[in-house]
């Protein structure tokens, strides 16, 4: 027997007979903690996979599929101008409500089709960390001061972290960018003004299916989310007029999909995400009977769903065991979170950062647990902190951006991460 090559799987098995075999049933804090992280994937199955995630999965697809090379190059690329580049993967955010893990099918997807690395990591921090909603909701909750330095943070600091991803893995952009240098123009199907269309029909789905209900129940904001489905409808609508005159899927196919939707939506009108899901089965049907873009489409959505979709399960899983749901505990007690991130202090702050990258935090969900620990005594400091590390990653993103990136390129992103979000909590507790 070749001990060389058996010992990793001899290793394995050793371990999980150990973990096994001690495993602490029957006590209050693990059994309570298993049943929050089983409770915690529940929620994240039924409140962000259909809506949030899958929009995601297919907006990816495209991305793969429609958007040229040549384009993502131009903007993204290794060789790109750095302003531009940066300017437009830093902002990006600012238009998508998603959390750290629905924003990784959009960042695979610019990043398999050329973009350098520090841009894709810049848009990578920045989706989830900026979007307007967040920002708002930020400063009517936790004041004006808190919103304005998280939304200059996130822009300032994706940039920030871009660049020194840049900097680290200079040599592989080296090389990237003159692979890029040599790379045939491709060929365009069609204008850019109808993928500026086709893409926006689809981000507006996403937007407004998850636009979340705000605070007060008056305003813009509040009328948008009484609306939020009847826009959510008209925006598929939309999307189904366009998937026929461009991508030329069959007339009587889109035409039967609607109509089982529209039928659903009638018989079933207190329930929005099964008509949801009645229309996302029938769109995945056109497609798969579809040759062409279409039936690549999906395919390259189905990918993405394919890779990234049992890392999250994981990923969440352990989550929810470690740091339980916000409001109930996991195997580590709430308590010693406020105690450890009270005041100003260097512990303070990079404690926050740290528990906030591995925390996972749905969209918006991170402004009430703030204000709970403010309300135990959270400094703000620490709480700018966790504003900047916790929606920016989690530990489901990080084992899919290692799918993505590797080793190395992810743990270099975390460590950047967890610093800034250090570095400016501090100063924001000096200076506030």
């Amino acid at each position: 027997m070749n001990w060389k090559q058996e010992g990793k799987p001899f290793a394995v098995i050793v371990t999980v007979f150990l973990v096994c075999y001690y495993l602490p049933l029957g006590t209050v804090r693990f059994d309570t903690a298993v049943l929050e992280a089983l409770h915690l994937v529940k929620w994240y199955a039924r409140e962000h996979v259909l809506l949030c995630l899958v929009p995601a999965f297919f907006i990816a697809g495209a991305i793969a599929v429609f958007v040229s090379q040549a384009a993502v190059m131009k903007y993204l690329g290794a060789r790109a101008h750095k302003v531009v580049s940066y300017g437009v993967a830093s902002v990006s955010g600012s238009v998508l409500a998603v959390c750290s893990c629905t924003v990784l099918p959009l960042f695979a997807g610019i990043y398999r089709m050329g973009a350098g690395i520090g841009p894709a990591t810049a848009f990578l921090y920045a989706g989830p960390a900026i979007n307007v909603l967040a920002i708002i909701l930020t400063a009517r909750v936790l004041g004006l001061e808190l919103g304005i330095a998280r939304a200059v943070g996130a822009v300032f600091f994706s940039i920030v972290i871009g660049l020194c991803m840049h900097v680290l893995f200079r040599r592989e952009e080296a090389e990237k960018a003159q692979a890029q240098m040599h790379m045939p123009e491709p060929e365009v199907e069609r204008p850019l003004w109808q993928n500026v269309v086709y893409f926006g029909a689809m981000i507006a789905i996403l937007v407004f299916a998850n636009w979340g209900k705000p605070p007060q129940q008056a305003g813009v904001w509040f009328a948008l989310y009484s609306w939020k489905w009847i826009l959510t409808g008209i925006a598929a609508i939309c999307f189904a007029f366009i998937l026929a005159a461009w991508l030329n899927i069959s007339w009587w196919k889109i035409a039967v999909a609607g109509s089982v939707t529209a039928i659903t939506a009638f018989v079933l009108p207190g329930m929005p995400p099964a008509v949801f899901c009645i229309g996302i089965v029938g769109l995945s049907l056109c497609c798969i009977t579809e040759k062409g873009e279409a039936g690549e489409w999906f395919e390259s959505s189905w990918g993405f769903a394919k890779q990234i979709m049992p890392l999250l399960f994981w990923g969440i899983l352990v989550a929810g065991i470690l740091l339980g749901r916000p409001g109930h505990e996991g195997l580590i007690p709430s308590s010693w979170v406020a105690d450890l991130v009270g005041g100003n202090s260097l512990q303070s702050n990079l404690f926050a950062s740290v528990v906030g990258a591995f925390m996972y935090f749905a969209t918006l969900t991170e402004v009430p647990i703030l204000e709970g620990l403010i309300g135990n005594g959270m400094g703000k400091g620490p709480a700018l902190a966790l504003l900047l590390a916790g929606p920016a990653l989690s530990l489901p993103n990080m084992l899919v951006i290692r799918s993505v990136l590797g080793t190395a390129k992810t743990i270099a992103f975390v460590i950047l991460v967890i610093i800034m979000a250090t570095i400016s909590g501090m100063v924001y507790g000096t200076l506030f």
